[in-house]
């Protein structure tokens, strides 16, 4: 099978200069590529190039990332700037040729909550929602349950302030070292991925995509405030981390809702420490090992059940009249396409009609 190769156009629209990768003839199956936080449209390179050329491949940089304008988040909207942004591409003719096209939307991470709100705001334009790694329905952080009900309620210890300060600093220094614990390349390797070796000859590309990001209280981390609750800090309205906190991203009672429902596959490892009931992310798991001092304790502050939540929320999917199917990789962390990308790649062409369909509440275990 040839190898796909992508080109990069920039297009305007929703108002910004965005940057996107295009591979595969115009009039190939449509298929949306959404990258996730910290990395850009490059994160998927290693994936287009396994991909058929039967498939229309469409992968932008969202604002803030790789080449696209760096454009404000405003955090209160969650993750719908980001929606918004990709919405528009679909009437790009340049890119889509076909009208009203429907493409199979394939979120990672952060793009995972992107593809759920385009779901959400354009049911009509979506064709089927493969989610990797996602974030949670109920959003990163401050929940205590599978219903998402929040731990305090000004969400303490979610968003812009629980960014690593000497990780952001790194980003923003362009450091490409690996000389300390949060430099932009050891987090690659020990969080992005379970096994830092399935990084393979890519791993240059992949850290100038995490490089990409652009850093400040407009972008990434965003701004924070003061709480009276623990660990003291709670989400502002602006920037990357702020738009993932519950306070603002709240998606399952409409997803839930959504009339038109295409059929969804969940790829997840369950070596994942970012997107995990015990996330390595979660200010409250981190305070239950003693990592972060103050921690109330488990009845107080228990760990967010992502996992859980996610599965909670679309097993109401599928009784609402929709289809999903759960596929946990062992082995695998938070990169299912880096990492598994044979599995990937067969989930991916079933949803877009390649293999068996999409049917139940069903799970696989590979």
């Amino acid at each position: 099978m040839p190898r796909m190769e992508s080109e990069q156009r920039v297009v305007t629209s929703n108002g910004i200069s965005q940057s996107v990768r295009v591979a595969g003839p115009p009039d190939g199956v449509p298929v949306l590529l959404v990258h996730g936080n910290c990395s850009s449209a490059a994160f998927w390179e290693p994936l287009i190039r396994r991909l058929p050329e039967t498939l229309r491949i469409v992968a932008p940089d969202l604002r803030g990332y790789g080449d696209t304008q760096t454009a404000p988040v405003d955090a209160t909207r969650g993750l719908r700037d980001f929606a918004d942004d990709v919405a528009a591409l679909l009437d790009e003719a340049t890119l889509f040729p076909a009208p009203d096209v429907r493409p199979l939307v394939v979120g990672h991470s952060l793009g995972g909550g992107v593809a759920m709100s385009l779901l959400i705001d354009h049911p009509d334009r979506v064709a089927g929602l493969l989610l990797a790694a996602p974030v949670s329905p109920y959003g990163f952080g401050g929940t205590r349950d599978v219903a998402g009900t929040p731990t305090t309620p000004d969400f303490a210890g979610t968003g812009a302030g629980t960014a690593n300060l000497d990780f952001v600093a790194r980003l923003a220094a362009q450091d490409r070292g690996d000389d300390a614990q949060a430099s932009p390349r050891n987090v690659l390797r020990a969080t992005y991925v379970s096994d830092p070796a399935s990084l393979g000859v890519d791993e240059e590309l992949l850290l100038d995509s995490v490089l990409s990001t652009a850093t400040g209280d407009d972008n990434y981390p965003g701004t924070s405030v003061a709480s009276a609750n623990w660990p003291g800090i709670a989400p502002g309205e602006r920037g990357v981390l702020n738009a993932l906190a519950p306070t603002y991203l709240r998606l399952a009672d409409d997803l839930v809702a959504v009339a038109s429902k295409p059929p969804i596959t969940w790829i997840r490892g369950d070596a994942d420490v970012i997107v995990s009931d015990s996330s390595l992310f979660d200010l409250a798991y981190l305070g239950s090992l003693g990592a972060v001092p103050g921690w109330p304790g488990e009845a107080e502050c228990p760990p967010q059940p992502m996992i859980g939540q996610t599965r909670a929320v679309l097993d109401r999917y599928a009784a609402a009249g929709g289809a999903y199917r759960e596929v946990v990789l062992a082995g695998c962390g938070h990169s299912p396409h880096l990492e598994r990308p044979a599995e990937f790649v067969a989930e991916l062409l079933a949803l877009t009609g390649v293999g068996s369909a999409t049917t139940g509440g069903t799970r696989a275990a590979v």
